[in-house]
């Protein structure tokens, strides 16, 4: 297939996030690649390899995946097209005949280590832990005998032709997931009622105050922020720019505002684009917040400056 028909995600076969993949409808007519790591597969879609890739960005345990986070503020733009929430839960694979006191050692992404810790004390208190590129690259070690268990998805035993001795772990009932399809810079698609806009900014200078300054520009208009947080710049200690998702779409005139009035004070920002939410929760509007009411204020200010009241 042609790269326009290719999509990337990280790799390898067996992973959460292939399976997120899969839901996409446009899955089936895709060509599937993986890739070793996240940064593998944005930079398939930056140099033309692939029209998208889907990637990791949030658990809802272990907070943002930042690989996927710095990846996006930094190098050539990207824009996250839509959105994905997958219901994660560990399944303990190995080889075909190992029991639960044979496992001695144990890996898995480091983003699972935390998902099922309570069960691996209770259950395993003397394994011990050696993170993996991925929970399917767990798999893959455990197949090669470098460790007796993974925690994998349960999907994942067959393609390394493990055993799950062990399923339904995880520490925190209802854990999640989220993943983005990245592409490359577009027009974002039209708002459906029920969006986010994901963005990057870099403040201008530090001083009292200068984080509350930027949150203002959201606050004042009624935008809510579902999520914000700081990674470092890489420019020295206490430099940090902030990835934010707000509730609405750029075309929403309180996003739109929002969105201005964090250019004209910050350094840099990225807008890293508008696509539905997975959850197609509609965001709770106050009075005053609406596009109505913004184009009433600026025909009233319009009257007022053409002196008609």
């Amino acid at each position: 297939m042609s790269p326009a028909s290719r999509y990337t995600y990280l790799g390898p076969e067996g992973t959460f996030t292939e399976a997120a993949l899969r839901t996409l409808p446009e899955a089936a007519t895709r060509e599937l690649v993986p890739m070793v790591s996240v940064p593998a597969a944005l930079d398939a879609v930056r140099n033309g390899e692939a029209a998208a890739a889907l990637v990791p960005i949030e658990n809802s345990v272990e907070g943002g995946v930042t690989a996927t986070l710095d990846e996006l503020a930094t190098g050539a733009p990207l824009a996250i097209y839509r959105e994905v929430l997958l219901p994660i839960a560990f399944a303990l694979l190995v080889r075909p005949g190992t029991k639960l006191a044979d496992v001695k050692t144990v890996t898995g992404h480091p983003v699972a280590q935390p998902q099922v810790r309570k069960w691996l004390a209770a259950k395993l208190p003397d394994a011990v832990w050696e993170s993996a590129a991925s929970n399917a690259d767990g798999a893959r070690l455990v197949q090669e005998g470098r460790f007796d268990g993974a925690f994998a998805g349960e999907f994942a035993a067959a393609t390394y032709g493990l055993d799950p001795l062990v399923t339904a772990i995880h520490d925190a009932a209802n854990a999640q997931t989220r993943f983005v399809l990245v592409g490359r810079p577009a027009r974002p698609a039209a708002p459906t009622g029920a969006d986010k806009t994901s963005a990057v900014f870099w403040l201008g200078d530090d001083h009292p105050g200068a984080l509350l300054e930027l949150l203002q520009e959201f606050a004042v208009r009624g935008v809510n922020l579902v999520r914000i947080e700081s990674r470092p710049t890489g420019e020295g200690i206490g430099q940090y720019c902030f990835s934010i998702d707000a509730e609405g779409h750029i075309t929403d005139r309180r996003v739109g505002e929002a969105l201005m009035g964090l250019k004209r004070i910050c350094p840099k920002v990225r807008f890293l684009g508008s696509y539905p939410r997975a959850d197609e929760v509609p965001p709770k509007l106050r009075r005053g917040t609406t596009d109505a009411e913004f184009t009433q204020a600026a025909d009233w200010l319009s009257r007022a400056l053409d002196g008609r009241g």
